[in-house]
């Protein structure tokens, strides 16, 4: 059958506004370099329908060169989008490109106010090819379709609802979208400008894309592969493709899933130390290898934005809002996917290799915490590989731990007593004392520990957590048969003491008391309440909002050491003054002022 040649026609868009092309150029305007994202998906996809076609061998010609081509002619104010892909003939740029692809332009009018950004006004109303009119004065289409005997076509438009169709001028199979860019938009007749737009969106999709003769898209996309053809240097090689100035990662996930949902992607585990800054070298989302965007916290847990990689899903659609992926339930289900290989593959780790899993642990440890705090399905397995790290070097799952340690470790009310420092070099003696008494100690000083701790005591029965210089190590772990521990003074003793201290250091928030504590342990001792401490540590994390907390202090005077007895006996003040310091300087609490003049009474004293 011979197709006539088509006849010149002119008529309008069928839409029944004039205001349409103002509004999409002005309310599209603050996101303008989605048109050439719009543009070569476009192309893509009718490159990769074409692919199909050949492979059902629906279409029978040779597919030749694929590339899609982007071409500047700054004389003429214009950037060319050209593919060889299916091409349209006449009716198809009628139905296609004269019939808007949404239900009326009175819809579009009344509601493009309510979207928040450009990407939810084009996803909502299926505006991919009119968003060359953000950018353009006038835009052109020279096509040719597949089919056999098809003729050319031309369209034309200049920004109105009036169209011109007419016999093209392409001699090839596919389209030309020629863009007549406006005088506010000319900023995109700069190569460099149009090459980094590219690479931002097409970095990994299928088929080459070139700018003028440079393909911008050499490396091909590692997540598409079969994990078990690929080495860990692959892995590595892609990982600097994406991050090229980052430190090699610790280890990766390659993902890759096909039923309820189509997912692909390759997650990677940086070195964290003691920091979380989730906006540092994100997550990249692509559907369908064309970026999307790297604001994943609706796709992700919060704490899975600690990781890096790349995530591809068919099933989130290219024009994407952020309502519609805090709703989409495909959405949900990839997130609830990913949480759970994250927390599987770090299981299989720690099964298969404990000794690797420990040595890794001070770069991963943050992010199973903050996982463990924000998401409970991952708390239930993270559970089984959270270690806790003694300050023997030791490193124990919670299990083992208190395996090892509840005989000794369970106090008079059968709590096992978890006992831990934020600072071993700091409260070293009050370590020493405990490791003397056959105690481990664990070490939590990390940025969520503070806020860990409660979380676990949460979470677990007849268990206590106690920082080790928090009091006195019999109070923290008071066992049934201790020997009374009050002072062997009497109350006129015991009250001239008290008077002695709060002469020398008048402070309502202090209350002295006196209590046998050996001639080992320090003559004074500072205990801070456990739950107003931590409230301290998790202000100073921001987690309570910059609420500054009061502490009462719990002053103990150790009436069996020497120095507290000569006390009773002199009433020095200078030597009550340097005691009192002294206790303060082992919590961290002898600042400024006070800690000069500690320092320079100390020297005297020596002198």
């Amino acid at each position: 059958m011979t197709t006539e040649p088509l006849q010149k026609e002119q008529g309008s868009i069928s839409v029944n506004t004039e205001n349409i092309f103002p509004i999409i150029k002005r309310s599209l305007y603050s996101d303008h370099e989605i048109f050439l994202r719009e543009l070569i998906s476009n192309a893509l996809d009718a490159t990769q329908k074409l692919t199909y076609l050949s492979s059902k061998g629906e279409f029978e010609g040779e597919l030749g060169d694929l590339t899609i081509r982007v071409s500047i002619d700054k004389e003429a104010k214009t950037i060319t989008v050209s593919d060889n892909g299916l091409g349209m003939t006449g009716e198809e740029v009628r139905q296609y490109i004269n019939q808007v692809a949404f239900s009326g332009a009175e819809e579009f009018v009344k509601k493009y106010s309510e979207a928040k950004d450009a990407k939810e006004i084009i996803g909502r109303f299926g505006l991919g090819f009119y968003s060359a009119f953000m950018v353009s004065s006038e835009v052109e289409i020279q096509t040719l379709s597949f089919r056999e005997e098809a003729q050319p076509v031309h369209w034309t438009c200049d920004g109105s609802t009036s169209y011109t169709l007419d016999a093209g001028s392409r001699t090839e199979r596919g389209t030309s979208i020629i863009l007549h860019i406006d005088g506010d938009s000319e900023e995109f007749l700069d190569s460099f400008r149009l090459k980094n737009i590219l690479s931002k969106y097409f970095k990994f999709v299928a088929f080459p894309v070139a700018l003028e003769d440079e393909v911008i898209n050499p490396v091909p996309p590692l997540w598409k592969k079969t994990p078990s053809g690929l080495e860990d240097k692959d892995y590595l090689e892609f990982y600097k493709t994406l991050y090229p100035f980052g430190e090699d990662p610790l280890f990766w996930i390659h993902l890759n899933i096909d039923h309820p949902f189509n997912l692909t992607g390759i997650l990677y585990f940086p070195k964290i130390k003691k920091e979380i800054d989730p906006n540092r070298n994100r997550i990249h989302l692509y559907s369908r290898q064309v970026f999307i965007t790297d604001e994943v916290k609706d796709i992700v847990p919060e704490y899975l934005m600690l990781l890096q990689g790349v995530i591809d899903s068919p099933d989130i659609p290219l024009n994407v809002s952020r309502s519609y992926l805090q709703s989409d339930s495909n959405v949900k289900k990839i997130s609830g996917y990913i949480t759970r290989k994250v927390a599987d593959k770090l299981s299989e780790i720690f099964k298969e290799d404990r000794a690797k899993f420990e040595e890794k642990w001070e770069d991963i440890s943050l992010f199973i915490k903050y996982g463990m705090i924000t998401d409970e399905k991952f708390n239930e397995k993270a559970e089984k590989f959270l270690l806790l790290k003694s300050t023997s070097g030791k490193y124990y799952t919670m299990d083992e731990f208190r395996d090892f340690t509840a005989h000794a470790q369970t106090d008079k009310e059968e709590n096992f007593v978890v006992l831990y420092t934020n600072d071993e070099h700091k409260q070293d003696l009050y370590i020493k004392t405990a490791n003397d008494k056959g105690y481990e100690v664990v070490i939590m000083d990390g940025f969520l520990d503070s806020h860990l701790i409660g979380h676990l005591e949460r979470k677990m029965e007849k268990t206590r957590w106690a920082r080790i210089d928090s009091d006195t190590i019999d109070k923290l772990i008071p066992k049934s048969d201790d020997e009374d521990k009050s002072t062997h003074l009497n109350e006129e003793q015991q009250n001239s003491l008290k008077s002695l201290f709060q002469k020398v250091i008048p402070n309502e928030l202090y209350k002295y008391e006196t209590r046998e504590m050996g001639e080992n342990q320090l003559p004074v001792v500072i205990i801070r309440n456990e739950f107003m401490r931590r409230m301290q540590e998790m202000n100073a994390t921001g987690g309570m909002g910059g609420f500054n907390f009061p502490e009462n202090l719990e002053v103990m005077l150790n009436t069996s050491h020497a120095s507290i007895q000569k006390l009773l006996e002199t009433q020095d003040e200078t030597l009550a003054q340097e005691l009192m310091d002294l206790a303060l300087l082992t919590q961290d609490l002898l600042k400024g002022k006070d800690l000069t003049a500690f320092i320079q009474r100390t020297v005297g004293l020596l002198r």
